[in-house]
């Protein structure tokens, strides 16, 4: 069980401020006044339902990075690539080494919601009534009673193939599960297409939290109908059964799905390219909303089409690697995005994407989504996660290996606890330590600058991408480049050819 604590240290002063990237949380952040104990929701860290013996998570960090990643497939994705995913999962198993295998969810399991709602908020949009209101009976009558034949012993709808969802969907696939629910692919018998549907679990604290996520929905609906901003759009969402059901276009692979399916070959840099620019789009277009996503990771970015063409690999002589035929996307997953005004938990976004702010404890905003995007383009270049780690101490070595030592002036800006448990003094980490061990250490060493993982800067792609990178992986996110600014950055009026050369 966890609870959301606010940070108490000071935001990231400097001398130039740019925009308002960490809120004042002292005279701004309860400005409407202080949440009451029934606006807090507590969301437990129960272990997400297996969804097959091949998915079980290591027990051990080192032994982790050895093995497969284990990440899930995109809830919102096509069948067809979820069944891709089981069938080469095992097969290309032993040909991996370390590529990023394990990826930290303790924090978010799957997918999380934010810690808080407003009592007065309530998710407006196309909602439908109830199937029937003794089915649409509240979590806390139904614990007192029989758990229905339809739920398991934790709330989670029992899918069955050919089941009905309310009076026009049919289930014809499970397409995941986490701790928040399941989703399924349904045929929609009016409009007579598949959608993708996210059935919460019949628990208060997650059904709350899951008007939270259709408030924001119905917000970048209203703002964007017609979705040039390409941030996924609500269809319409109902209560069957106790269970909040949440209604989606169905999509394509995730760009990790695909990573994962082309054995981690990286991404063209046109392709690259035009992916960083459409997930700068909707970033850009959440901030001018004051909403900050806080998940960003391949997993939440899906392509709409993930056709491709095979050609020969050039990083393994003899075998083939795919080539997408469309590199349109969609972000997703908007049950832990943040209004800028409204409580902030103190931890957010999945490990390998977290800014350094986040695990120092200094408070977050826009800036953080600016790191994660950072952390997914070298992850498209190179097919590996930038910081394969678990670890908050671990994770900063890994910092200040690949892109320097972290500046004193942030260190200085911790509580006193915090620069403690992480540094010696106000300069260097506390890392090594007595309780690092070999492997970690080893691990950390072996890891390569961010000059080096981008290769020799001979090419002016190299050079404006690399540019690029640093501008987002800066360690003041008051100095961090925006959304905006990234889209007018030199490295976006460069021109590729369908091979990835660079033409102009």
């Amino acid at each position: 069980m966890s609870t959301v604590t606010m940070s108490n240290t000071r935001p990231i002063k400097t001398s130039r401020q740019k925009r308002p990237h960490n809120p004042n949380w002292r005279e701004d952040f309860y400005r409407n006044g202080r949440p009451d104990e029934k606006e807090v929701i507590v969301i437990s860290d129960s272990p997400t339902p297996p969804l097959s013996s091949t998915r079980q998570r290591p027990a051990q960090m080192e032994a982790a990075r050895g093995m497969k990643r284990n990440r899930r497939t995109p809830l919102l994705s096509s069948n067809k690539s979820a069944q891709m995913l089981h069938q080469q999962a095992s097969a290309s198993a032993h040909k991996r080494r370390r590529r990023g295998e394990y990826r930290d969810h303790s924090h978010y399991n799957d997918t999380a919601y934010r810690s808080y709602i407003s009592t007065s908020s309530h998710a407006s949009g196309r909602y439908r009534e109830p199937i029937s209101t003794r089915e649409s009976r509240s979590s806390a009558a139904s614990s007192r009673q029989a758990i229905p034949s339809y739920d398991d012993k934790d709330g989670h709808y029992i899918v069955k193939i050919g089941d009905e969802l309310g009076n026009k969907y049919q289930i014809t696939h499970l397409l995941g599960q986490g701790t928040f629910g399941k989703v399924v692919q349904c045929w929609d018998r009016v409009s007579n297409r598949h959608v993708a549907i996210k059935i919460i679990r019949a628990v208060q604290k997650y059904r709350d939290a899951s008007k939270i996520e259709i408030r924001v929905l119905n917000t970048l609906r209203d703002r964007d109908p017609a979705n040039v901003h390409k941030c996924i759009h609500l269809r319409e969402w109902f209560d069957y059964r106790n269970h909040i059901c949440m209604v989606f276009d169905l999509y394509g692979s995730s760009l990790f799905d695909f990573l994962k399916h082309n054995d981690f070959n990286p991404l063209p840099i046109n392709q690259i390219q035009h992916v960083a620019r459409q997930l700068l789009h909707s970033v850009a277009f959440l901030h001018s909303l004051r909403l900050v996503h806080t998940d960003l990771k391949p997993e939440n970015i899906l392509l709409v089409n993930d056709q491709c063409r095979t050609v020969p690999s050039r990083r393994s002589p003899g075998k083939s690697r795919r080539i997408l035929l469309d590199t349109d996307i969609r972000l997703i997953d908007f049950g832990s995005a943040t209004f800028d005004d409204e409580y902030h938990s103190s931890v957010v976004s999945t490990r390998h994407y977290r800014a350094p702010e986040v695990i120092l404890g200094l408070g977050w905003s826009y800036a953080c989504d600016l790191w994660s995007i950072g952390c997914i383009l070298v992850e498209l270049f190179t097919g590996e996660a930038l910081f394969q780690t678990h670890e908050n101490l671990e994770h900063l070595a890994m910092m200040e290996h690949v892109l320097g030592r972290i500046p004193e002036r942030i260190v200085r800006q911790m509580c006193r606890p915090n620069q403690l448990k992480y540094f010696r003094g106000s300069r260097l980490l506390n890392y090594p330590n007595d309780d690092t061990t070999k492997q970690s250490r080893k691990y950390v060493k072996s890891l390569h600058t961010l000059e080096e993982v981008i290769g020799p800067r001979r090419s002016t792609f190299r050079e404006q991408f690399y540019d690029l990178l640093q501008r987002l992986l800066l360690y003041d996110p008051e100095e961090r480049i925006s959304a905006r600014d990234a889209l007018r950055h030199p490295f976006f009026y460069m021109t590729f050819d369908e091979e990835g050369r660079q033409i102009r």
